[in-house]
This record gives structure tokens, sequence and C-alpha cells, in this order.
């Protein structure tokens, strides 16, 4: 079973930087797979999808709203993706996670049920 696990968050003050990482074990990313970011802030019920790559040919999408200050990332030797997060804004504390999933809809990519497999999501918070 592909297991992903995520690292990098932490707390920063507001107009700083973070690059999450995402690393895949157990099986590797294939050709057709997708791997998202999403977040949950507190006060959030569910997911929302902040960006995703396809690991194939390394199309990328983003949350409109949050192109320029995002951006993703793969290192296919290293099973790893990134997201790189410039000028933090206290808005984007949440728990960021990573999913993956195989023949992803790109016009649902940002679609929590789209995704099999899940990492355990790593904390960002930014202060004011």
């Amino acid at each position: 079973q592909l297991q992903l696990v995520e690292s990098g968050g932490g707390l920063v003050e507001s107009g700083g930087s973070l690059r999450l990482s995402c690393t895949a074990s157990g099986f590797s990313l294939g050709y057709f797979e997708t791997v998202g970011w999403f977040r949950q802030a507190p006060s959030e019920k569910g997911r929302e999808g902040v960006s995703c790559i396809q690991i194939g040919d390394g199309r990328t999408y983003y949350k409109e709203s949050l192109k320029g200050r995002f951006t993703i990332s793969r290192d296919n030797a290293k099973k790893t993706i990134y997201l790189q997060i410039n000028d933090l804004k206290p808005e984007d504390t949440a728990k960021y996670y990573c999913a993956a999933g195989g023949y992803v809809n790109v016009a649902r990519w940002n679609s929590p049920d789209e995704y099999d497999d899940w990492g355990q999501g790593t904390q960002v918070t930014v202060s004011s």
C-alpha cells in the first residue's frame, strides 16, 4: 500500500516561507498518478484543494487565489512532492495534507474524493 508522509510544517511569521514535503513509500508513484495538496483550517469542516501535480508529465494545477504564492514540484527519484509557500498569511494557517490518486479527473482535481491515499498531515501556523 502506498504511504505518504508530510513534513516541513511549523510556526512562521506573516510574510515568511515554508517548503512542505510529501514522501511516498511502499509503492512508487505511477505515471498516471496525481498528487495533490489539501489543507483544512481549524474552523472548516472539509479539506480545500491547494494544488496538484501529475507525476507523468508534471502538469500542475492551483487554486486560483493561491497562484503566485504556492508552487508545487516533484522529485521522482526521491519520490517526493514539494509545496513551496511564500509570503505566508495568517489565513494560510491549516493542517496540510498530501494525497495520491490514480487517473484523477483533472476537472475535479481539487475534490478529495478523487484521491485514494492520504498522509497524516503537517501543521502550518502563521502568526500576524
